[in-house]
Protein backbone atom coordinates (compact mmCIF):
# COMPACT_ATOMS: atom_id res chain seq x y z
CA UNK A 1 0.00 0.00 0.00
CA UNK A 2 1.40 3.76 -0.60
CA UNK A 3 1.79 6.04 2.44
CA UNK A 4 -1.01 8.08 0.13
CA UNK A 5 -3.93 5.21 1.91
CA UNK A 6 -2.84 6.16 5.57
CA UNK A 7 -2.09 9.34 5.68
CA UNK A 8 -5.87 11.62 5.41
CA UNK A 9 -7.02 14.87 6.30
CA UNK A 10 -8.27 15.47 10.00
CA UNK A 11 -11.51 16.21 10.42
CA UNK A 12 -11.13 18.06 13.71
CA UNK A 13 -8.75 21.01 13.93
CA UNK A 14 -8.94 24.99 14.12
CA UNK A 15 -6.59 26.97 11.91
CA UNK A 16 -4.55 29.93 13.83
CA UNK A 17 -2.15 31.44 11.37
CA UNK A 18 0.44 28.98 10.32
CA UNK A 19 -0.10 26.50 13.20
CA UNK A 20 -2.98 24.08 13.41
CA UNK A 21 -5.49 23.55 16.68
CA UNK A 22 -6.06 19.86 16.94
CA UNK A 23 -9.41 19.43 18.09
CA UNK A 24 -9.34 15.41 18.77
CA UNK A 25 -8.69 14.77 21.88
CA UNK A 26 -8.50 17.12 25.02
CA UNK A 27 -4.14 18.01 24.77
CA UNK A 28 -5.71 20.62 22.37
CA UNK A 29 -2.18 20.84 20.37
CA UNK A 30 -0.67 23.29 18.55
CA UNK A 31 1.18 22.57 15.63
CA UNK A 32 3.51 24.06 13.36
CA UNK A 33 3.64 23.58 9.74
CA UNK A 34 5.67 19.83 9.23
CA UNK A 35 5.17 19.20 12.99
CA UNK A 36 3.64 16.33 14.80
CA UNK A 37 1.67 16.75 17.89
CA UNK A 38 2.09 14.83 21.07
CA UNK A 39 0.45 11.38 20.32
CA UNK A 40 2.64 11.55 16.66
CA UNK A 41 -0.24 10.75 14.88
CA UNK A 42 -1.41 13.98 13.40
CA UNK A 43 0.71 16.27 11.34
CA UNK A 44 0.83 19.70 10.11
CA UNK A 45 1.04 19.88 6.13
CA UNK A 46 1.04 23.03 4.89
CA UNK A 47 -1.49 24.73 7.18
CA UNK A 48 -3.55 21.76 7.18
CA UNK A 49 -3.98 18.98 9.74
CA UNK A 50 -3.53 15.41 8.21
CA UNK A 51 -4.05 12.15 10.11
CA UNK A 52 -0.91 9.93 9.31
CA UNK A 53 -2.70 6.29 10.74
CA UNK A 54 -6.33 5.74 9.16
CA UNK A 55 -6.66 2.54 8.33
CA UNK A 56 -2.83 1.46 9.40
CA UNK A 57 -3.64 -1.18 11.28
CA UNK A 58 -0.74 -3.18 13.81
CA UNK A 59 -2.41 -5.60 15.45
CA UNK A 60 -6.12 -7.20 14.95
CA UNK A 61 -7.19 -10.30 16.49
CA UNK A 62 -10.98 -12.33 17.11
CA UNK A 63 -11.14 -11.44 21.03
CA UNK A 64 -13.99 -12.52 22.93
CA UNK A 65 -15.79 -9.74 24.38
CA UNK A 66 -15.22 -10.32 27.79
CA UNK A 67 -11.36 -10.07 27.14
CA UNK A 68 -11.73 -6.07 26.55
CA UNK A 69 -13.48 -6.26 29.80
CA UNK A 70 -17.21 -5.77 28.71
CA UNK A 71 -18.89 -8.39 31.43
CA UNK A 72 -22.62 -7.04 30.30
CA UNK A 73 -22.74 -6.39 26.92
CA UNK A 74 -23.66 -9.07 24.50
CA UNK A 75 -22.19 -11.85 26.55
CA UNK A 76 -20.24 -14.66 25.09
CA UNK A 77 -19.44 -13.05 21.43
CA UNK A 78 -16.71 -12.05 20.04
CA UNK A 79 -15.32 -8.41 18.62
CA UNK A 80 -12.69 -8.63 15.79
CA UNK A 81 -10.12 -6.08 17.27
CA UNK A 82 -7.70 -3.53 15.83
CA UNK A 83 -4.95 -0.98 17.06
CA UNK A 84 -2.75 1.49 15.72
CA UNK A 85 0.15 3.27 16.78
CA UNK A 86 0.65 5.95 19.21
CA UNK A 87 -1.18 7.89 22.58
CA UNK A 88 -2.18 10.74 24.42
CA UNK A 89 -1.46 9.32 27.71
CA UNK A 90 2.17 8.95 29.58
CA UNK A 91 1.48 5.83 31.12
CA UNK A 92 4.81 4.00 32.49
CA UNK A 93 3.20 1.07 32.85
CA UNK A 94 1.64 0.54 29.41
CA UNK A 95 0.77 -3.02 28.26
CA UNK A 96 0.53 -2.22 24.84
CA UNK A 97 3.68 0.22 24.87
CA UNK A 98 5.82 -1.55 21.92
CA UNK A 99 2.47 0.07 19.46
CA UNK A 100 1.05 2.71 21.89
CA UNK A 101 4.52 4.70 22.09
CA UNK A 102 5.83 3.89 18.63
CA UNK A 103 4.83 6.55 15.77
CA UNK A 104 2.64 5.41 12.57
CA UNK A 105 5.13 5.58 9.53
CA UNK A 106 2.53 5.59 6.98
CA UNK A 107 5.20 4.53 3.85
CA UNK A 108 5.42 1.59 5.85
CA UNK A 109 1.71 1.36 6.79
CA UNK A 110 -0.60 -2.14 6.81
CA UNK A 111 -3.80 -0.93 5.20
CA UNK A 112 -6.81 -2.31 6.27
CA UNK A 113 -9.81 -0.06 4.85
CA UNK A 114 -13.09 0.06 5.76
CA UNK A 115 -14.89 -2.48 3.85
CA UNK A 116 -12.24 -5.04 4.00
CA UNK A 117 -12.59 -4.55 8.14
CA UNK A 118 -16.47 -5.37 7.56
CA UNK A 119 -15.67 -8.60 5.35
CA UNK A 120 -13.64 -9.75 7.93
CA UNK A 121 -16.04 -9.45 10.70
CA UNK A 122 -17.73 -12.08 9.35
CA UNK A 123 -14.74 -13.97 8.24
CA UNK A 124 -13.46 -14.89 11.62
CA UNK A 125 -16.86 -15.08 13.08
CA UNK A 126 -17.14 -12.18 15.11
CA UNK A 127 -20.39 -10.47 15.93
CA UNK A 128 -19.22 -6.92 16.56
CA UNK A 129 -16.14 -4.57 16.44
CA UNK A 130 -13.40 -3.38 18.53
CA UNK A 131 -10.68 -0.50 18.40
CA UNK A 132 -8.30 -1.29 21.33
CA UNK A 133 -5.29 -1.93 22.04
CA UNK A 134 -3.36 1.65 21.48
CA UNK A 135 -5.99 4.81 22.23
CA UNK A 136 -8.59 4.53 19.92
CA UNK A 137 -9.18 8.57 19.98
CA UNK A 138 -6.65 8.40 17.49
CA UNK A 139 -8.19 6.06 14.72
CA UNK A 140 -11.27 8.56 14.87
CA UNK A 141 -11.51 9.28 11.21
CA UNK A 142 -11.22 5.52 10.13
CA UNK A 143 -13.84 4.64 13.31
CA UNK A 144 -16.23 7.07 11.51
CA UNK A 145 -16.01 5.06 8.12
CA UNK A 146 -15.75 1.33 10.03
CA UNK A 147 -18.80 2.41 12.27
CA UNK A 148 -22.04 2.95 10.35
CA UNK A 149 -21.03 0.24 7.68
CA UNK A 150 -20.29 -2.31 10.56
CA UNK A 151 -23.63 -1.74 12.20
CA UNK A 152 -25.65 -1.42 8.31
CA UNK A 153 -24.49 -5.28 8.29
CA UNK A 154 -25.75 -6.00 11.52
CA UNK A 155 -22.19 -5.76 13.79
CA UNK A 156 -22.41 -4.20 17.00
CA UNK A 157 -19.22 -1.04 17.63
CA UNK A 158 -16.96 -0.86 20.76
CA UNK A 159 -13.79 0.84 21.88
CA UNK A 160 -11.27 0.13 24.91
CA UNK A 161 -10.05 3.89 25.81
CA UNK A 162 -8.59 5.84 28.37
CA UNK A 163 -11.55 8.75 27.71
CA UNK A 164 -9.64 11.86 26.73
CA UNK A 165 -11.03 12.39 23.02
CA UNK A 166 -12.65 15.89 22.98
CA UNK A 167 -16.09 16.47 23.54
CA UNK A 168 -17.03 16.64 19.49
CA UNK A 169 -14.94 13.73 18.75
CA UNK A 170 -16.73 11.95 21.25
CA UNK A 171 -20.24 13.22 19.88
CA UNK A 172 -19.02 12.06 16.40
CA UNK A 173 -18.35 8.44 17.36
CA UNK A 174 -21.98 8.08 19.11
CA UNK A 175 -23.70 9.57 16.19
CA UNK A 176 -21.54 7.18 13.47
CA UNK A 177 -22.14 4.16 15.42
CA UNK A 178 -20.54 3.59 18.51
CA UNK A 179 -22.13 1.03 21.09
CA UNK A 180 -19.84 0.93 24.09
CA UNK A 181 -17.06 2.07 25.31
CA UNK A 182 -14.76 1.00 28.49
CA UNK A 183 -13.29 3.25 29.65
CA UNK A 184 -9.65 3.46 31.86
CA UNK A 185 -10.11 5.08 35.09
CA UNK A 186 -6.28 5.19 36.02
CA UNK A 187 -6.74 6.82 39.70
CA UNK A 188 -7.49 10.21 41.25
CA UNK A 189 -6.67 13.47 39.98
CA UNK A 190 -3.48 13.52 40.92
CA UNK A 191 -2.32 10.46 39.76
CA UNK A 192 -4.27 11.15 36.51
CA UNK A 193 -1.96 14.10 36.54
CA UNK A 194 1.67 13.12 37.56
CA UNK A 195 1.59 9.88 35.74
CA UNK A 196 -0.35 10.28 32.48
CA UNK A 197 -0.10 13.67 31.80
CA UNK A 198 -3.67 14.76 32.01
CA UNK A 199 -6.99 16.39 33.57
CA UNK A 200 -9.04 13.27 34.88
CA UNK A 201 -11.81 15.48 35.01
CA UNK A 202 -12.24 15.51 31.24
CA UNK A 203 -12.39 11.47 31.42
CA UNK A 204 -15.22 11.71 33.88
CA UNK A 205 -17.09 14.51 31.04
CA UNK A 206 -16.91 12.25 28.68
CA UNK A 207 -17.98 8.97 30.65
CA UNK A 208 -21.33 11.09 32.02
CA UNK A 209 -21.91 12.39 28.40
CA UNK A 210 -21.69 8.42 26.97
CA UNK A 211 -24.11 7.12 29.27
CA UNK A 212 -26.27 9.92 28.66
CA UNK A 213 -26.40 9.12 24.90
CA UNK A 214 -27.13 5.74 25.41
CA UNK A 215 -23.48 4.39 25.18
CA UNK A 216 -22.84 0.89 27.38
CA UNK A 217 -20.40 1.93 29.59
CA UNK A 218 -18.05 -0.24 31.79
CA UNK A 219 -14.74 1.22 33.85
CA UNK A 220 -11.73 -0.47 34.89
CA UNK A 221 -8.98 0.42 37.31
CA UNK A 222 -5.68 -1.41 37.12
CA UNK A 223 -4.80 -1.54 40.55
CA UNK A 224 -1.20 -0.76 41.15
CA UNK A 225 0.41 -0.41 44.84
CA UNK A 226 1.27 2.59 45.88
CA UNK A 227 -0.24 4.25 42.88
CA UNK A 228 -4.24 3.88 42.74
CA UNK A 229 -4.57 1.88 45.61
CA UNK A 230 -5.35 3.91 47.89
CA UNK A 231 -8.02 3.29 49.86
CA UNK A 232 -9.54 7.13 50.06
CA UNK A 233 -8.78 6.99 45.90
CA UNK A 234 -10.75 3.90 45.25
CA UNK A 235 -13.67 5.26 47.27
CA UNK A 236 -13.90 8.08 45.57
CA UNK A 237 -13.39 6.16 42.28
CA UNK A 238 -16.31 4.04 43.18
CA UNK A 239 -18.86 6.69 44.71
CA UNK A 240 -18.41 9.35 41.52
CA UNK A 241 -19.31 6.15 39.70
CA UNK A 242 -22.70 5.49 41.49
CA UNK A 243 -23.22 9.11 41.21
CA UNK A 244 -22.24 10.20 37.81
CA UNK A 245 -22.66 6.94 35.94
CA UNK A 246 -25.16 4.57 37.97
CA UNK A 247 -24.89 1.92 40.68
CA UNK A 248 -25.47 -0.51 37.60
CA UNK A 249 -22.33 0.31 35.47
CA UNK A 250 -20.05 -2.52 36.16
CA UNK A 251 -16.46 -1.21 37.57
CA UNK A 252 -13.55 -3.98 36.72
CA UNK A 253 -10.27 -3.78 39.15
CA UNK A 254 -7.78 -5.52 37.55
CA UNK A 255 -4.45 -6.79 38.12
CA UNK A 256 -1.22 -5.33 36.97
CA UNK A 257 2.26 -6.80 36.48
CA UNK A 258 4.93 -4.91 35.74
CA UNK A 259 5.87 -3.57 31.87
CA UNK A 260 7.23 -0.61 30.30
CA UNK A 261 8.81 1.46 32.01
CA UNK A 262 7.38 0.58 35.53
CA UNK A 263 10.62 -0.68 37.26
CA UNK A 264 12.76 1.96 35.72
CA UNK A 265 10.91 4.15 37.69
CA UNK A 266 10.48 1.91 40.88
CA UNK A 267 6.78 0.65 40.97
CA UNK A 268 5.48 -2.38 42.47
CA UNK A 269 7.86 -4.93 40.93
CA UNK A 270 5.03 -7.62 40.87
CA UNK A 271 1.71 -8.91 39.91
CA UNK A 272 -0.58 -6.77 42.44
CA UNK A 273 -1.34 -8.50 44.87
CA UNK A 274 -4.85 -10.50 45.14
CA UNK A 275 -5.84 -9.02 48.41
CA UNK A 276 -5.35 -5.53 47.55
CA UNK A 277 -7.75 -6.48 44.36
CA UNK A 278 -10.23 -8.26 47.21
CA UNK A 279 -9.98 -4.54 49.27
CA UNK A 280 -11.10 -2.78 46.26
CA UNK A 281 -13.89 -4.79 45.47
CA UNK A 282 -15.12 -4.49 48.77
CA UNK A 283 -14.85 -0.80 48.25
CA UNK A 284 -16.70 -0.89 45.26
CA UNK A 285 -19.86 -3.29 46.95
CA UNK A 286 -20.01 -1.12 50.05
CA UNK A 287 -20.15 2.42 47.79
CA UNK A 288 -22.88 0.81 46.44
CA UNK A 289 -21.95 -0.67 43.25
CA UNK A 290 -24.14 -3.96 42.01
CA UNK A 291 -21.39 -5.16 39.81
CA UNK A 292 -17.82 -5.72 40.72
CA UNK A 293 -15.40 -7.65 39.12
CA UNK A 294 -11.73 -8.76 39.61
CA UNK A 295 -9.73 -8.63 36.05
CA UNK A 296 -6.34 -10.86 35.61
CA UNK A 297 -7.32 -13.51 37.84
CA UNK A 298 -9.02 -16.22 36.42
CA UNK A 299 -10.96 -18.60 38.89
CA UNK A 300 -11.81 -16.03 41.67
CA UNK A 301 -15.33 -16.32 42.23
CA UNK A 302 -15.60 -12.47 42.03
CA UNK A 303 -15.05 -12.62 38.40
CA UNK A 304 -18.73 -13.91 37.97
CA UNK A 305 -21.94 -11.74 37.94
CA UNK A 306 -24.51 -12.13 40.82
CA UNK A 307 -27.64 -10.72 41.11
CA UNK A 308 -27.70 -7.75 43.75
CA UNK A 309 -30.99 -8.09 45.51
CA UNK A 310 -30.86 -11.99 45.98
CA UNK A 311 -27.32 -13.19 45.37
CA UNK A 312 -28.42 -15.95 42.74
CA UNK A 313 -25.17 -16.67 40.19
CA UNK A 314 -26.49 -15.47 37.13
CA UNK A 315 -22.98 -15.50 34.81
CA UNK A 316 -19.95 -18.10 35.58
CA UNK A 317 -17.15 -16.93 33.84
CA UNK A 318 -13.38 -18.55 33.95
CA UNK A 319 -10.79 -15.86 32.69
CA UNK A 320 -12.77 -14.26 29.30
CA UNK A 321 -15.41 -17.84 29.00
CA UNK A 322 -18.35 -17.52 29.73
CA UNK A 323 -19.30 -21.07 31.65
CA UNK A 324 -23.22 -20.59 32.54
CA UNK A 325 -25.53 -18.03 31.77
CA UNK A 326 -28.59 -18.11 34.09
CA UNK A 327 -29.96 -14.69 32.95
CA UNK A 328 -33.69 -14.79 31.29
CA UNK A 329 -34.51 -14.10 28.03
CA UNK A 330 -36.22 -11.12 29.03
CA UNK A 331 -32.71 -10.07 31.17
CA UNK A 332 -33.86 -11.20 34.51
CA UNK A 333 -32.81 -12.84 37.68
CA UNK A 334 -34.56 -16.62 37.30
CA UNK A 335 -34.80 -16.65 41.23
CA UNK A 336 -36.04 -13.34 42.13
CA UNK A 337 -37.03 -11.65 38.59
CA UNK A 338 -34.67 -8.91 39.18
CA UNK A 339 -33.56 -7.04 35.92
CA UNK A 340 -30.11 -7.59 35.26
CA UNK A 341 -27.89 -4.61 33.70
CA UNK A 342 -26.85 -6.48 30.65
CA UNK A 343 -27.15 -5.12 27.04
CA UNK A 344 -27.70 -7.18 24.12
CA UNK A 345 -28.19 -11.04 23.35
CA UNK A 346 -25.80 -13.16 24.72
CA UNK A 347 -23.94 -15.74 22.57
CA UNK A 348 -23.45 -18.88 23.91
CA UNK A 349 -22.29 -22.02 22.48
CA UNK A 350 -21.31 -25.74 23.52
CA UNK A 351 -19.88 -26.81 25.78
CA UNK A 352 -21.16 -23.49 27.48
CA UNK A 353 -24.47 -24.03 29.76
CA UNK A 354 -27.31 -21.62 29.16
CA UNK A 355 -30.08 -22.25 31.68
CA UNK A 356 -34.04 -20.16 31.04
Amino acid sequence: MSAHDCLRAALLYERENDCVRCMTCERSCKIAVGKLGFCKTRKNIDGDLYTLEYGDISSMSANPIEKKPFFHFFPGSRALTVGSYGCNFTCPWCQNWEISKAAPTPERCNYVSPERFVRLIKETGCQGTSISFNEPTLLLEYALDVFPRARAAGYYNTAVTNGYMSADALRLLVEHGLDAMNVDIKGCEATVKRYCGADGEKVWRNIRTAKRLGVHVELTTLIIPAVSDDEDCLRCIARRIKEEVGVDTPWHVTQYYPAYQSRSIGLFDGRTPVALLERAWVIGKKEGLQYVYLGNVPGHPFEHTYCPYCGMLLIERYCFAVIRYQVTAEQRCPICGARCAITGTARLESPVQKDR
